[in-house]
């Protein structure tokens, strides 16, 4: 069962992210998403019909300047709290491996 887990979510995007701007933790869809929990929505509608259940860990904001090559995630959602930013960053440093990608709990 747990190769069977593993096999479903390496089809699963670890970073989704817009190409320049500051936006909300979250994936790019047609319009803008408002809140955290937009993106939840979203990601969830996505992944729920596949068998996976979703749980929002918090959220916050990133800056993605791709000219400077660098990321800055940083902040926190009102509805699910501040997301564990140094994980998101992580995930981020794989995804952009020549970009300075920094973090700080400062900031809405």
């Amino acid at each position: 069962m747990a190769a069977a887990a593993a096999a479903a979510l390496s089809g699963v995007c670890d970073v989704d992210i817009d190409p320049d701007g500051v936006f909300k933790y979250g994936r790019r869809s047609p319009a803008p998403l408002a809140s955290a929990a937009d993106i939840y929505d979203q990601v969830a509608a996505e992944l729920e019909p596949r068998g996976f259940r979703c749980r929002c860990l918090g959220g916050g904001r990133i800056s993605h300047q791709s000219g400077a090559r660098k990321i800055h995630v940083y902040g926190y959602s009102v509805g699910f709290g501040r997301a564990k930013h140094s994980i998101s960053t992580e995930k981020l440093k794989a995804r952009y491996p020549d970009y300075e990608v920094t973090w700080s709990d400062e900031g809405y």
